[in-house]
């Protein structure tokens, strides 16, 4: 007759004590200690205690582990942005947002100085590639999903090079294609109709540049905001020129955007391949550039993705559940 083994497992309980270096702990907690709270409920099978600057963990050794490199990354992300919102809490936590940390650090990022000297930077790694491209290629194609930046971050180069006087104008373009509603039944003339059509590019540009500076640029025409139809038979040079939600553009007028180019002008091109509003089976210029001119040089492709997404977390969840659809 067998005797019975008596299996004794010990696990092997762990101390450490993490040193908040660099950083507020009011800016790591959050107010309240909300995130302090939130932190903990990512590792409820540690015992963890915070007293000021320090915090006292307790638990299995790698999970430990685990906490202290979220703790690490929490406080780069603080002191490379100054910030950290629920939303990069999340992120962060979650495992989601590295990306964001191994881009270049803010004194590379700094585009401009908005308003009351609020700097705007490249956040992403593909905004921070925009950047780097725009400064390589007199033509730069920026794709991607809704609410990524790459629209921002071109209004924001375009206002860094008009301020250094490296270019005379700023000239903003989109294709007058409605996105499901009708330009006709909006009230006014095809002016007034437009305005809210181009809304989110004075929305951006009132972000940058003072609201009386805005409207004197606005008035002798420093800064030009129109649909891509007016831009036949103008040969644009000395300018930087952004032609946004090109997807709605269709081959001609694509390729009659282009031949626009004056030999001092600065191109970008954004516009997002998977909102395509061209009515019928119309092909859209902007995916057939993106064939027709791989490959030649000086002209530069930066291709965005849903780690880019700054807009609300659901953004990207959004994002994400159409790209499983299409």
């Amino acid at each position: 007759m067998s005797v019975p083994k008596v299996v004794i497992i010990i696990q092997f309980m762990a101390q450490k004590t993490i040193y908040l270096e660099g950083v507020d702990p009011i800016d790591f907690y959050g107010v309240n200690n909300v995130r302090f709270n939130k932190l903990k409920s990512y590792f409820e099978d540690l015992k963890i205690v915070s007293r000021g600057s320090e915090i006292k963990v307790e638990g299995d050794p790698e999970r430990i582990g685990i906490l202290e490199e979220k703790v690490d990354l929490l406080i780069k992300f603080i002191v490379k942005f100054n910030r950290l919102t629920m939303d990069d809490f999340d992120e962060i936590v979650s495992g989601d947002a590295g990306y964001k940390i191994e881009a270049p650090g803010p004194k590379e990022e700094v585009l401009l100085h908005a308003d009351r000297s609020r700097p705007i930077r490249a956040i992403t790694i593909h905004q921070k590639a925009l950047v780097e491209e725009a400064g390589k290629s007199d033509l730069v194609l920026a794709v991607g999903p809704a609410g990524t930046g790459k629209t921002y971050t071109a209004i924001a180069l375009a206002v860094r090079a008009l301020k250094s006087r490296e270019v005379s104008r700023i000239i903003l373009t989109r294709p007058a294609v409605e996105a499901g509603e009708k330009l006709g039944y909006l009230p006014g003339d095809f002016a007034q109709k437009l305005d809210p059509y181009l809304q989110p590019l004075f929305d951006a540009l009132r972000d940058m540049i003072p609201a009386k500076k805005l409207m004197q640029f606005m008035e002798d025409n420093t800064i030009q905001i129109a649909p891509l139809a007016y831009m036949r038979g103008r040969t644009l040079d000395k300018a930087f020129v952004i032609l946004d939600e090109a997807q709605n553009a269709t081959t001609s007028q694509f390729k009659m955007f282009l031949t626009r180019m004056g030999p001092s002008a600065k191109f970008i091109v954004t516009g997002d391949v998977t909102q395509v509003d061209l009515p019928g089976k119309t092909p859209s210029g902007l995916i057939e550039a993106i064939r027709i001119l791989d490959g030649i040089d000086g002209i530069s492709l930066v291709k965005f993705d849903e780690r880019d997404i700054i807009r609300h977390r659901l953004v990207k969840k959004i994002v994400k559940a159409y790209g499983r659809e299409s």
